[in-house]
């Protein structure tokens, strides 16, 4: 095996990862696990740094749902990484400098200042959009032919689902980790034998290991209802649709 070749730039994507595992170990601290912090962020730190990165002992953060977001390259060594974290109900970003030691400094990594936490953007601004010309009779024709596909690919009950998918089609189902509930809402466009169309349905997410009894009465064995939103391409063949394809939705048309 050869020597690795030479690079040239500041490499983002490993500078990056850097970033957020050491955003992992920073942004979680209590009392409690004082020493055991300090000896992570070692693993990112110049020698002779501050072993806590400036943290008191005192006080209590966590962060989860850490991912590096963007990066500032200064030049081919120096970068900043900005990472999104989550802590309580607030999202937030950290903005970590980074060296990077180039190819006769071993392509090695550290963190060269002081990091600071930000707020992070506000949600964008969704626009309005116009919804598209629908239509009733083939949403009433389909209505039934979905629920019955949507039963049969939670459950997994392969006979039955092949009844609802077109022919020379197959597809994978969801095996019993969920069970259907409802389809809430089908959206249909005008069109010919083959239309993409979009579905709201609701499943039945188990409790444990429990599987889910939408019926019943009891909260923990009834579970957790959750709705998600797919789009399908359908085919009409003879009197009949039938599903060719399922994916998500993106953004579904109130």
């Amino acid at each position: 095996m050869g020597a690795p070749a030479a690079e040239t730039g500041f490499p983002t994507q490993r500078g990056m990862a850097f970033a957020a595992q050491f955003a992992g170990v920073y942004l979680n601290f209590s009392p409690d696990d004082a020493d055991s912090r300090s000896r992570k962020l070692a693993a990112f730190l110049p020698d002779a740094s501050d072993p806590q990165m400036g943290w008191d002992g005192f006080g209590k953060l966590s962060a989860v749902a850490i991912q590096a977001y963007d990066v500032e390259v200064g030049d081919d060594q120096n970068a900043v990484v900005s990472v999104a974290f989550q802590s309580g109900p607030r999202r937030m970003m950290l903005s970590v400098p980074v060296y990077y030691s180039g190819d006769e400094g071993g392509r090695r990594f550290v963190v060269s200042g002081r990091p600071a936490i930000l707020p992070a953007p506000a949600p964008a601004e969704l626009p309005q959009i116009a919804p598209p010309e629908t239509d009733d009779a083939a949403a009433a024709e389909l209505k039934p032919q979905l629920e019955g596909f949507f039963k049969d690919y939670a459950s997994g009950e392969a006979a039955g689902l092949q009844r609802y998918v077109a022919a020379g089609k197959s597809l994978p189902s969801f095996g019993g980790t969920f069970t259907f509930a409802e389809l809430k809402k089908v959206v249909v466009p005008v069109g010919g034998a083959t239309r993409e169309i979009q579905a709201v349905v609701v499943w039945v997410v188990p409790n444990g290991d429990a599987p889910p009894t939408p019926n019943a009465t009891d909260p923990a064995a009834v579970g957790a209802r959750l709705e998600q939103a797919y789009r399908l391409t359908v085919e009409k063949q003879g009197d009949k649709w039938f599903v060719a394809d399922i994916r998500g939705a993106g953004r579904v048309v109130d």
